[in-house]
């Protein structure tokens, strides 16, 4: 699949379900920089299969809300089997009420929103005065220092470095439709890597954009390494966090 084409996650619901995890750094700062407890009302926007906002239920038993425009991402959702509120839409017109939330958060998905500017008023209009907005993304740096997927797989970069907003971007859009108190946290874990079988099934959306023998070679690279021992992997996130408009 190349870098032009669409991606169907209806598709692709079924590798994430079965590989992608929470990253604990990201979950950790979102707990302590929104303390979310029973009484807060939490709405993740491309919830996918649910794995962060199941994390969020469980470490703060609030109530959770997700948004995805993917059916088969919400049925991986529902398997979580927890108590989580499911709506299928889009960030740009999300079908939900107005100052319903405390907290609203993506995570790896805004470079997926096609009108921010749109998706930012909304949130705008769903959050209560004053709450709290979060934008899980990768920075240019963090592009460029994750292991294994841009050392092993580098023609992921220029097409990531494309797709992703800068961080400055980010901020700009965010000060034009209001936000406020605008701050960027930092997320990173390093650990040892032992099983490839999520790059062999292509489960991160950029693995479906670079051609076959681009992603062939690298999962060679990653056989060729891992018989030597475990691989040193490297996970970052850049959280931006915003508070909504007052009025």
């Amino acid at each position: 699949m190349q870098a032009t084409e669409a991606l169907d996650y209806d598709e692709l619901a079924s590798a994430y379900a079965q590989h992608r995890r929470t990253h604990p750094g990201v979950v950790a700062d979102l707990l302590q920089t929104a303390a979310p407890g029973p009484g807060s009302r939490v709405l993740e926007v491309g919830c996918g299969t649910g794995n962060y906002l199941a994390a969020i239920e469980r470490a703060s038993g609030c109530e959770a809300w997700g948004v995805d425009p993917s059916a088969e991402m919400l049925a991986g959702a529902r398997r979580q089997g927890l108590p989580l509120q499911l709506e299928q839409g889009r960030a740009e017109a999300l079908p939900l009420p107005d100052g319903a939330f405390d907290l609203l958060f993506t995570v790896d998905v805004i470079h997926h929103v096609g009108d921010r500017a749109a998706y930012f008023g909304e949130a705008a209009r769903v959050l209560k005065p004053g709450g709290l907005f979060c934008t899980v993304t990768d920075s240019e740096i963090d592009i460029e220092r994750r292991r294994p997927l841009s050392s092993h797989f580098p023609e992921t970069m220029p097409i990531e470095r494309a797709r992703y907003p800068t961080v400055a971007t980010l901020w700009d859009e965010l000060r034009a439709a209001r936000f406020n108190a605008i701050d960027v946290h930092s997320a990173c874990i390093e650990y040892d890597l032992t099983d490839i079988q999520p790059y062999r099934d292509r489960a991160f959306s950029s693995l479906h954009l670079i051609s076959d023998d681009a992603w062939r070679d690298g999962v060679a690279r990653l056989e060729q390494e891992l018989a030597l021992g475990p691989i040193r992997g490297r996970s970052l996130y850049t959280l931006i966090w915003a508070t909504a408009p007052w009025e």
